[in-house]
């Protein structure tokens, strides 16, 4: 994959984009420029502090007492870098295959819902940032920003579509065929959540944003469910929300947020909406035979994501996925879960090489991303960190966490001896 150490860089590598980023910052300081904080608590304070509570509780928080959190960070400790001196590396490829597309970088963009809580642009200008990088970027289902604009924003650059299986297929087919339209590359199949995790930080709030109507756009513009608005309901009714002081805001949040007329705002249709996105979102009684279903109504290559356990990671293979993700969505679903960076190994073992292995939750720097690639990750999903970045600096912030993860891998690979991603394997980490 990489050209002689001593010869030119592939024409797709960063090159020396490490050690660029570094001459980049400090000509900048010394120019009296600060640049966003590239210390990860640093970063997500700097969110904090522009952020409200309840958007801070809804990008921060994870499930129960965050334990999964913990052990995400925890456990990319236990494995160490052994590096390898003089091994004569002027530049190093990053340059990988995905999905027939050639890459950058290891690297993607994991989808994250309700953006709109971080910055007013949201999902368009991470779209942005990460098309003037070449960054894939996974659409959310629960973006604040639809698929289309977003694609539109990419150009050609590669770009997946994340799916929350909802009680309708009519509206499943159609984001399907709306994926596959604005030139969605794969599909990343949600396993872990049929179903909101108990998340204390919101709950302590009260605070759930698509009651508001935030991160909702995929539903609101899409022609299935806007038709369904005008029937009933299927079973029991939903809970009408308690009248209080936040009754306003809330009603005035789904008026705001709903695309249409002004007559069509104020018609009752965006709180139908809402009603609606939470009788449809999500379906528990999904099995493994269901996939077939899916498998019939897409051409995109099919990512089953928050795989964990071996045998799902063979099950997947039996079922025709053609990758898995390794996740437990960043600590958000399930306390006490086990991390996912314990789990890659597993499920590298089970797959064998048959598909990519993909994986995210509880990356935030260069190395981790490293540690992952040398267990036998094809490429590692980033979350919070560009959320952060958004958060703090908009689309500006995204291209500066995404440039300072690929310039933390290339240094950290050059200075453990690794040319290319073929020389990080098992042999550059060390559990201790």
């Amino acid at each position: 994959m990489a050209e002689d150490p001593q010869g030119p860089a592939s024409e797709n590598s960063h090159g020396d984009a490490g050690r660029r980023r570094l001459v980049e910052i400090f000509v900048r300081g010394a120019g009296g420029y600060r640049p966003l904080p590239t210390q990860p608590q640093a970063l997500a304070e700097a969110a904090r502090q522009v952020l409200s509570e309840d958007a801070w509780a809804y990008l921060a928080g994870g499930a129960g007492g965050e334990s999964t959190m913990d052990r995400n960070r925890a456990a990319f400790n236990e494995w160490r870098i052994v590096p390898k001196m003089l091994a004569g590396i002027r530049q190093v490829d990053l340059t990988t295959e995905l999905f027939g597309r050639r890459l950058p970088a290891p690297i993607f963009l994991s989808p994250i819902g309700v953006l709109e809580l971080a910055h007013r642009h949201a999902d368009l200008a991470v779209a942005r940032a990460a098309a003037s990088l070449g960054v894939p970027m996974a659409f959310s289902n629960q973006a604040s920003v639809t698929m289309e604009r977003c694609a539109d924003a990419m150009g050609d650059s590669p770009r997946y579509f994340q799916l929350y299986w909802s009680t309708s297929d009519e509206l499943v087919e159609s984001f399907l065929e709306r994926a596959e339209a604005c030139g969605c590359e794969a599909l990343l199949l949600t396993l872990d959540t049929s179903m909101l995790g108990w998340r204390p930080r919101d709950l302590d709030l009260g605070s759930l944003p698509f009651l508001r109507g935030m991160g909702l756009a995929q539903y609101t513009h899409d022609p299935v469910f806007r038709r369904s608005l005008k029937q009933p309901l299927d079973g029991p009714p939903a809970p009408r929300p308690a009248l209080g002081p936040g009754t306003p805001r809330t009603l005035w949040g789904q008026i705001r947020r709903y695309p249409g007329t002004l007559g069509e705002k104020l018609s009752g249709l965006p709180t139908a909406a809402v009603r609606r996105f939470l009788a449809t979102y999500s379906r528990p009684s999904l099995t493994w035979e269901d996939l077939a279903w899916l498998r019939e109504r897409t051409r995109l290559p099919l990512v089953l994501k928050g795989i964990l356990h071996p045998d799902d990671a063979r099950r997947a293979l039996d079922h025709g996925a053609d990758a898995v993700m390794v996740s437990n969505h960043g600590g958000r679903q399930v306390d006490g879960s086990l991390a996912a960076i314990d789990a890659l190994p597993g499920v590298i073992a089970a797959v064998d090489g048959q598909v990519p292995v993909l994986i995210d939750s509880g990356f935030r720097g260069g190395a981790d991303l490293f540690k992952a690639l040398a267990l036998g990750a094809t490429a590692v999903g980033v979350g919070r960190p560009w959320v952060y970045g958004l958060a703090a600096a908009g689309e500006r912030g995204v291209r500066e966490v995404l440039k300072n993860l690929v310039a933390e891998l290339e240094l950290t690979m050059l200075l453990s001896g690794c040319r290319d991603l073929d020389a990080v394997g098992p042999s550059t980490v060390q559990r201790v």
